[in-house]
């Protein structure tokens, strides 16, 4: 299957089990693979063939941004239930979410969570 990759997309967001982190909030990074057959749109040049870029960040922005969630594991699969009820042309997409600099002892550069959701 063929795959347009988002890659570190940056947003703000107030995730978190701890009370300061829904208070201050932080930085969020996004990777996002999109799965899809991309021959039409390399035959036709065309953006209705595809999937627009544009889109796809404005629609994990409102999720990353929106509604605050405890866990990194609920933002990646709201992420990954609108992009596949939004964008139809879309057979499966892969979602990582990373947050820097967790507030949890010891020193971590960053904790992930990736997840794959299928079209079903």
């Amino acid at each position: 299957m063929d795959k347009i990759y988002l890659n570190r997309l940056s947003f703000y967001g107030y995730h978190g089990l701890f009370k300061a982190e829904s208070e201050l909030g932080q930085r969020f990074y996004v990777d996002l693979e999109l799965e899809l057959d991309l021959k039409p749109a390399g035959i036709s040049d065309e953006m209705e063939d595809s999937i627009n870029y544009g889109e796809v960040y404005q629609l994990t922005k409102e999720v990353v941004e929106g509604e605050r969630l405890s866990l990194i594991e609920a933002v990646a699969e709201k992420i990954s239930a609108q992009l596949l009820s939004n964008f139809a042309q879309l057979t499966a997409c892969r979602v990582k979410v990373v947050k820097p600099d967790p507030p949890i002892p010891g020193h971590y550069e960053s904790v992930a969570v990736e997840i794959y959701r299928v079209r079903s």
